[in-house]
């Protein structure tokens, strides 16, 4: 990578424990997002910006994440990788990477999805003469993230890691999105777990640095749960969170190439359809569908409110509301009849069996 270029870091260690069983099989940061990795829509997001040189902290499966991008080229990238082999927490993958780093560079948890121009970010730290800025978002629950207090000049002057409820002093979160300068990497600890938020931030304040607190994300979601999962495709839907390429159009579908839907079909908008996908006769596809590649929709299906992964089968005449099914998950028909009770709806009207055990049932989008 050439020297001194801005260069942006993920975080993409975490094992992704509150979106399991999603994530038994693929890391978090690999979900899809209207069919494309996570940790690929925001790479995106930064090359809209100029940003084309990564560097990427794995852990859990890191292997997934190294085969899927590669040395980056064909993204339009060029993309570095350092594995721990044990946690470091994110302090100590930053620490870890370190040596990539001689000049201003960005650093993302690589579980979040926002909107913000980066070299805005950029331009603000510098000119606070930060050594740390960090992006912040507004939430009505701060309870459950790490909260800044700041003051009028956007100063850092305060950091409470998940607050009770009369700890809370500012309902701004950190978003996961920071500035770093080099020098930052000497205030860290190697070769053990630190924790850039409760340990690192703190500690710059202390010793005098200047952390900056940056207010211009326009959408931000933690992709932490199903239910944010879904909430992240109805943002996307509805045009409160934009994604690089993904455009309804007058109809509120988007339909990827080689797809073949049957003229008998009702297809309800919003919904994307990725690639090589079939939907038979007299199916029903929307509102709120996102649908993966190589998936079919046999004679008589319907889907709504629901994500469909990739190489998804779904038998003649089954129902499914409020349904994320992973990739390979498929409902077969002509066996016993069964009625799944579980959180969302899937019924099979003519009779059916559901295999494989990567669904995940979460709420309505």
């Amino acid at each position: 990578m050439e020297r001194g270029k801005m260069k942006a870091l993920f975080l993409a260690g975490g094992m992704g424990t509150r979106l399991r069983p999603l994530t038994d099989k693929i890391p978090k940061p690999m979900v899809p997002i209207m069919n494309k990795p996570l940790l690929e829509r925001s790479m995106e997001n930064l090359k809209k910006c100029g940003i084309d040189e990564i560097v990427i902290s794995t852990c859990y499966k890191s292997e997934y994440i190294e085969k899927y991008f590669g040395d980056g080229s064909k993204f339009g990238l060029q993309i570095e990788y350092i594995c721990e082999n044990t946690p470091l927490g994110t302090g100590g993958a930053i620490k870890n990477t370190g040596h990539l780093f001689d000049d201003t560079f960005l650093v993302f948890n690589a579980d979040i999805l926002c909107n913000m121009d980066f070299m805005e970010l950029v331009k603000f730290h510098k000119s606070k003469s930060a050594a740390v800025t960090i992006a912040v978002t507004r939430v009505s629950n701060p309870s459950a993230y790490g909260v800044i207090e700041y003051d009028k000049n956007g100063y850092a002057l305060s950091f409470t890691e998940k607050p009770k409820a009369d700890e809370i002093k500012s309902d701004y979160i950190n978003a996961g999105v920071y500035v770093l300068e080099p020098e930052v990497l000497r205030e860290i600890p190697s070769g053990r777990p630190v924790s850039l938020e409760r340990q690192i931030f703190p500690l710059l304040l202390r010793k005098g640095h200047k952390v900056a607190v940056y207010n211009g994300c326009s959408y931000w979601m933690d992709i932490g749960t199903p239910e944010k999962y879904l909430q992240t495709h109805e943002d996307i839907m509805t045009g409160d969170c934009r994604l690089s390429g993904v455009r309804f159009n007058g109809l509120g579908v988007i339909k990827g190439c080689q797809s073949v839907i049957d003229i008998t079909a009702v297809i309800s908008g919003p919904v994307y359809i990725g690639d090589n996908v079939k939907i038979g006769a007299y199916a029903k596809v929307g509102p709120n569908v996102v649908i993966g590649d190589d998936v079919r929709i046999h004679a008589g299906g319907s889907v709504s409110n629901s994500i469909l992964w990739n190489n998804v089968d779904i038998g003649s005449l089954a129902e499914m509301d409020g349904i994320v099914a992973a990739s390979d998950f498929k409902i077969q028909c002509g066996t016993i009849p069964h009625d799944n009770a579980l959180t969302g709806k899937i019924n099979i009207k003519s009779g059916g069996k559901v295999l494989g055990k990567e669904l995940m049932l979460g709420a309505r989008l």
